[in-house]
């Protein structure tokens, strides 16, 4: 024989010695199908992360990487959660920055309680609810529709005092050290991930074609800031490219150096008054040194045998407590995931919580919301009775207020080795917000302000002052005072269907964080919103691909319009504390970029 010969015949004699000695279950085997996994459900797109010292979910790799760095350095997860959060600004603008809001709950395993920070901004002090209509008019009457960008949808941003707050009560490390991973990403540059780069280009496109039609007074620093990509400087970064934002540095340096401050009474904030007033849009110096956040006690109900937290409103998170208070009256085995009994039970607890959102959820500094009287007992068993297991409630009505007196976003999740858990998430809301963008500072302002309604008599009214309406939502969980879960779906009015939804699959469906978030999701839209705006007749029901044909068939025959998902199911972060094992159990959203860590 030759060598090779030889060779070949050794490989053979010794492939088949060692398949003689492997038990037969192995060999019987069926081969793996493409796309099929060896562990977890089916849907799962990945495994989940493990962490005994920590974890972290953000939508942005480099974010992850960067609580997990600052974790390791001895940060808390208040550090880590700051330090993503202030990168993500960099690397995920189509979402988030310093010119947004945020909310953040925390579990503190020292008193084993939930708090929370409500850090969104005011109107301007300066303008009456009769100016702003007026400042909207001529808008309207030239667009058909009330104004989404521009200075007229311009709050005060509450991130950075947010930040600092936070910091002082939690903190471990300097500031400066928490922050400098975002002021090196904005100065020296980090690749633009693919999802991004999609909604980029789409921000580019809607912010100018409001400047075109005049509903956005100022183009050119936004354009010189995030659209000035390519040979010829005229586009949004692509997939790949390297985004940098040298303003953006500058603003974060002089924030980590000089503090809170620098951003609300120093020279970030005369810029914003300097721009306002060459725009004629509403804010003021004296609005930003006016702002404050406040540290708020969280709502909560229970699901199960679990206690579930949110921010209270002027935030939205009531909703998902109303929507799992309501579907703790059905038993597990009637809310299946694909089954179409299950999610016509889900959709109608869905728009009796969103009947009284658009009735009550507002400023409760302006206007009391009554959140003991919406999730009492017999309030939540008397909505749970009105469903009807084959017909659609044409019209859910808001509760009764007199039985109540007795009675586009950027999410990210850190834990650390103390059990601290942390859950924020932060917005600018309408993609990367209302387009103006304060001279020289390299962020972008909020457009928070269009979520106000004019009518004088609605509880979400436009005030001077007061904090608009908020559909960021922060979620948490503990069991029997300890940690259990933080986690939260971005994406407008979906965040409360999809915090209900991924919770349920973990609670009654035993998914892990990860397969929680791979499930596929559904999205109710119709009724009515606080900006006092409604859709007729019962909405429509989305569906993702995920979902099998019989589903949307008994959904038809029950008399629900149905139609295919357009991709706008959210964005999603999860960390579960698994005390038997004593790890952190990480999960991310696989729509998007976003990657989960552990160590």
């Amino acid at each position: 024989m030759t060598g090779g010969v030889k060779l070949r015949y050794k490989v053979i004699v010794l492939v088949i010695c060692a398949l003689s000695v492997m038990p037969m279950s192995v060999l019987a085997d069926p081969p793996i199908r493409a796309g099929d996994r060896i562990a977890g459900a089916p849907f799962a797109t990945r495994s989940p992360a493990f962490g005994s010292n920590g974890a972290a979910a953000t939508a942005h790799p480099l974010a992850t990487q960067t609580a997990i760095d600052i974790l390791r350095a001895g940060g808390s997860a208040v550090d880590a959660a700051i330090a993503a959060n202030a990168a993500l600004g960099v690397l995920e603008p189509t979402g988030n920055g310093i010119g947004g809001d945020i909310f953040v709950l925390i579990y503190d395993p020292a008193t084993r309680t939930v708090t929370g920070y409500n850090g969104s901004g005011r109107a301007a002090l300066g303008e009456t609810l009769q100016q702003r209509i007026a400042r909207e008019a001529p808008l309207r009457e030239r667009l058909g529709r009330r104004p989404m960008f521009g200075s007229v949808t311009n709050t005060v941003p509450g991130t950075v005092d947010g930040w600092f707050a936070i910091h002082g009560r939690y903190g471990k490390l300097p500031m400066r050290r928490v922050l400098s991973p975002a002021i090196g990403f904005a100065r020296d540059g980090a690749p633009v991930a693919p999802v991004i780069a999609h909604y980029w280009e789409r921000n580019r496109v809607r912010l100018a074609r409001a400047h075109a039609e005049g509903e956005l007074e100022d183009f050119a620093n936004a354009t010189a800031t995030y659209f000035s990509a390519g040979p010829q400087r005229d586009r949004s970064p692509r997939a790949g490219e390297t985004f940098t934002n040298p303003d953006l540095a500058r603003s974060l340096d002089l924030i980590a150096r000089r503090g809170r401050g620098a951003f609300y009474e120093g020279a970030i904030a005369q810029a914003v008054d300097a721009t306002m007033r060459r725009v004629n849009g509403p804010l003021r110096l004296a609005d930003f040194t006016a702002h404050r956040g406040e540290w708020v006690t969280p709502i909560s109900t229970r699901y199960r045998t679990y206690d579930v937290w949110q921010m209270p409103p002027n935030s939205q998170g009531l909703a998902t407590l109303q929507m799992l208070g309501i579907l703790n009256r059905f038993a597990p085995a009637d809310l299946g995931l694909t089954d179409p009994a299950s999610i016509h039970r889900q959709v109608e607890a869905k728009r009796i919580a969103f009947a009284d959102r658009a009735r009550y959820y507002a400023d409760p500094a302006f206007s009391p919301v009554p959140v003991a009287g919406l999730l009492a007992a017999r309030e939540l068993d008397r909505r749970a009775a009105s469903i009807s297991a084959t017909a659609i409630n044409p019209d859910p009505r808001p509760a009764d207020p007199v039985s109540l007196e007795h009675g586009d976003t950027t999410f990210l999740v850190t834990a650390d080795s103390s059990g601290m858990m942390v859950a924020l998430i932060q917005s600018n809301y309408r993609g990367m917000g209302s387009g103006i963008v304060p001279d020289g500072t390299g962020f972008m302002l909020q457009n928070r302000g269009e979520a106000f309604a004019l009518d004088p008599g609605h509880a979400n009214v436009y005030a001077p002052g007061k904090r608009p309406f908020h559909t960021i939502i922060p979620g948490m969980a503990t069991l029997n005072g300890e940690p259990f879960l933080t986690f939260g779906v971005m994406g407008g009015a979906m965040q409360p269907q999809g915090q209900m939804q991924v919770f349920r699959n973990i609670v009654d469906l035993g998914m892990n964080p990860q397969e929680a978030g791979d499930a596929p999701r559904w999205r109710h839209e119709g009724g009515c919103d606080p900006d006092g705006s409604c859709a007729p007749g019962t909405g429509t029901i989305l569906l993702e691909s995920g979902f099998p044909a019989s589903t949307r068939a008994g959904l038809e025959a029950l008399g629900w319009t149905v139609a295919p998902g357009d991709g706008g199911f959210g964005g999603y972060q999860a960390i579960a504390w698994d005390r038997a094992n004593r790890v952190w159990i990480a999960g991310t959203e696989s729509r998007t970029d976003g990657l989960a860590l552990g160590y």
